[in-house]
C-alpha cells in the first residue's frame, strides 16, 4: 500500500490533492491545523469511497518547527511520499510588514518543512521510489511586489528542491516544487472583485487554474515513471509571468 503524508490538507488545494490521490490508490496522512472539522468531513468521504485503503488526521501548527518530532513519530514504517501544500501569504510593503508575519511564513512554509524532511529521510528511503513535493508559486521565480516575503520563502523552496535533491537520488527520492499561478482558492479571496479581475487580465490563458488542474501535476510528480525528473521547478500558470 502506498502512503503519503499531505501537509496543508484542509485547505482547498490540500483538499483537492488528497481527493485525486485517494482515486489513485493511496492511503494518507492528513495533516491540519485549525479546520479540523473539514478534514473529519474528508476522512469519512474518502475512507467510504475507497473502503480499501487508510486515512488518518494529524493535527499540528507548522509555525513551530519543534512540534515536527510529534509529527515524524506518527508515521509509521515507510513513507512513499510528502507533499507540503499548507500556505498563507501576507500582503503589503515589506518595510511595514511585522517582523513576527514574516517568521510565521517562514516557520510554516520552510523551516517545519525541512525540519520534517530531515527527520523522515530514512522513512522516506526505505521506499525506494519516494517523492517529496513543494507547492510554490510562480513568485518563488518571479517575485512580487506587496508578497515580498511570500515570494522569498516560495523561492527558498525552490533553492532547496534543487541542493537537496542532489543528496537523496542515490535513495530513489525525487524532490521538486510545483510552481501555481494564480488558483481559484480561499486564499485569493482576500482579494477585491477588481483586483483579482485585474489579475485574469494578465494571464494569456485569462483566467485563474482550478485545484484540480494543479493536483493533476501533483499526481503526475508522484507517479513511478516520474522517477528521472527531480531538483525541478515546475511552472503552471496559464502562461503568466513566464
Amino acid at each position: 500500500m502506498k502512503w503519503a503524508l499531505l501537509c496543508g490538507a484542509s485547505g482547498d488545494l490540500g483538499h483537492q490533492i488528497a481527493k485525486d490521490l485517494a482515486a489513485d490508490g493511496w492511503s494518507l496522512y492528513l495533516h491540519y491545523y485549525r479546520n479540523k472539522t473539514r478534514v473529519d468531513d474528508l476522512v469519512v468521504e474518502l475512507a467510504k469511497n475507497y473502503p480499501k485503503q487508510d486515512f488518518l488526521t494529524i493535527q499540528a501548527d507548522l509555525t513551530a518547527p519543534d512540534t515536527m518530532l510529534q509529527v515524524a513519530s506518527q508515521i509509521f514504517g515507510s513513507l512513499d511520499a510528502l507533499i507540503f501544500a499548507q500556505g498563507t501569504t501576507e500582503y503589503g510593503l515589506f518595510s511595514q510588514q511585522e517582523p513576527q508575519a514574516f517568521d510565521q511564513l517562514l516557520a510554516m512554509q520552510l523551516q517545519s518543512p525541512l525540519r520534517l524532511i530531515a527527520l523522515l529521510e530514512a522513512k522516506l528511503a526505505r521506499s525506494q521510489a519516494a517523492r517529496i513535493v513543494f507547492i510554490g508559486s510562480v513568485y518563488g521565480g518571479a517575485g512580487s511586489a506587496l508578497e515580498v516575503g511570500y515570494s522569498t520563502v516560495k523561492g527558498a523552496q525552490s533553492a532547496f528542491c534543487k541542493a537537496y535533491s542532489k543528496e537523496v537520488a542515490s535513495l530513489g527520492i525525487t524532490v521538486n516544487t510545483l510552481a501555481p499561478g494564480a488558483i481559484d482558492t480561499q486564499m485569493n479571496q482576500m482579494f477585491s472583485g477588481s483586483e483579482r479581475q485585474a489579475v485574469k487580465e494578465e494571464i494569456p490563458s485569462g483566467r485563474f487554474a482550478q485545484p484540480s488542474e494543479i493536483s493533476y501535476f501533483v499526481k503526475m510528480l508522484l507517479a513511478p515513471k516520474a522517477s528521472y525528473l527531480t531538483g525541478q521547478t515546475l511552472y503552471v500558470t496559464g502562461g503568466w509571468l513566464v
